[in-house]
């Protein structure tokens, strides 16, 4: 049974110029539920992760910052939100959520966060629209819980996931991937056990060959005993941002080939949402209810 962690606390009321890209968060649970994909009980709500888990992750300091509502403003306009504390409650609830997916995977096969994929959290600070670090702290997480000794982190986002490459750059029970475009943010990358960078405009034919290529690349170099899957969507050609020249039908093969080496291998597999900014609110949620669809059909 596929799980999913949702809440109504992901939806922040912001101000005029932040609010298109909570909209998603409401729009895609609501579309798998009216296309039947899911129902009701595939949902679960996730209450807010302990310090300890987070901790794991990122500095003590720097948690003490976001609780007491003290980043500078420097620090504040790097994560591209508005400081309150409904948005540090936020993110200790996606953050749950994910770990909480970490558990459901194990018991099914793969569970998805609605949110999530904040790869641009460092140990001790925020940007790009994250916090914390739901990734790093979910693998954190399962490494503790169940005493693994290789995760794989599957980054499919157009930007690079930084904070996390920086977060595990000296640990070796994780193996960070990530494919992204090569001139697209953050424009200081970090390193990652695997980088892939991606010329403006590429194409499904293209992209989908070097995903492959280095899939089976990485399946005879490890085994991992759980993979995390950022499935951001801002690869698409639609997307503001991604500069990518990726259909939506390119974007859903893409989902297929991570969700079929999960498969193949028999990994349990949590999915994080990552980004998405394409001008019309319906190239999102659909290019993100594909990967749902793309999940079920392959895994359950």
């Amino acid at each position: 049974m596929l799980k999913i962690a949702f809440d109504k606390r992901y939806i922040l009321p912001l101000p005029e110029g932040h609010r298109f890209p909570m909209m998603k968060y409401e729009l895609i649970p609501s579309q798998l539920l009216y296309e039947g994909i899911v129902n009701k009980e595939n949902f679960f709500s996730p209450n807010k992760i302990e310090n300890y888990w987070v901790e794991k992750a990122h500095d003590i300091e720097y948690i003490q910052k976001l609780n007491n509502l003290n980043l500078s403003r420097s620090e504040i306009r790097k994560t591209g939100f508005p400081l309150t504390k409904e948005l540090v409650e936020r993110e200790y609830i996606i953050t749950k959520g994910t770990c909480e997916c970490v558990d459901f995977a194990f018991n099914y096969g793969a569970a998805a966060n609605i949110a999530g994929g904040t790869h641009h959290a460092f140990k001790n600070r925020g940007e790009g629209f994250c916090l914390f670090n739901d990734v790093a702290v979910a693998s954190y997480y399962a490494t503790e819980k169940y005493n693994l000794s290789k995760i794989l982190i599957i980054d499919l986002d157009v930007h690079q996931g930084n904070g996390t490459a920086s977060i595990f750059k000296n640990e070796d029970r994780v193996f960070t991937f990530s494919m992204h475009g090569k001139k697209n943010y953050p424009f200081k990358k970090e390193k990652s056990d695997l980088d892939i960078e991606l010329e403006d405009g590429i194409n499904d034919e293209l992209y989908l060959s070097i995903l492959n290529d280095a899939l089976n690349d990485i399946q005879k170099h490890i085994s991992p005993e759980i993979i995390f899957y950022i499935s951001g969507v801002d690869i698409l050609s639609t997307d503001k941002l991604g500069r990518l020249g990726v259909s939506r039908n390119g974007c859903r093969q893409r989902d297929d080939l991570v969700y079929e080496l999960a498969r193949k291998k028999q990994i349990p597999i949590v999915t994080s949402m990552g980004g998405g900014y394409s001008e019309k609110i319906y190239d999102i949620v659909e290019a993100h209810c594909n990967t749902y669809k793309s999940m079920i059909d392959i895994i359950f």
